[in-house]
């Protein structure tokens, strides 16, 4: 099994993406890519090679599930576990972002010093059902 290193965060609030790179870099060790909006995601994602991406719901122009079905139609990145980060939570919810092809889903607000456990937990499943 190999150590979750590179993760890109796709958020489009500059305050929570701060925070979220802070929680992920300095508590996580781990090299993180940011963009603010799904397209640039999609454009960079390729480039920057994340073993996991971690996605908002609700942006601005492409949203969040709209931007995991852009990423799983690039041969490079169709396979590259995706988490979704958002406040709906709710059971069905849950289930939908599932369904869409996501590995889990962590809720916010979320805790800046328990975040990157989380993604390394979620990453770890996904490596164990491999």
């Amino acid at each position: 099994m190999s150590d979750l290193i590179r993760v890109m965060y796709v958020e489009d609030e500059p305050d929570i993406r701060a925070v979220a790179k802070l929680a992920l870099e300095v508590v996580g060790g781990l090299t993180v890519s940011l963009c603010e909006r799904g397209d640039l995601a999609v454009s960079q994602a390729e480039h920057f090679s994340p073993q996991m991406i971690l996605l908002d719901v609700m942006m601005p122009g492409m949203d969040g599930p709209s931007t995991l079905k852009a990423l799983r139609e690039h041969p490079q990145l169709h396979a590259v576990p995706v988490a979704f980060m958002t406040a709906k939570v709710q059971a069905h919810e849950v289930d939908r972002f599932i369904s869409l092809g996501a590995i889990g889903v962590i809720p916010k607000p979320f805790d800046p010093m328990t975040l990157a456990q989380q993604v390394k937990d979620l990453w770890r499943l996904t490596e164990e059902q491999s």
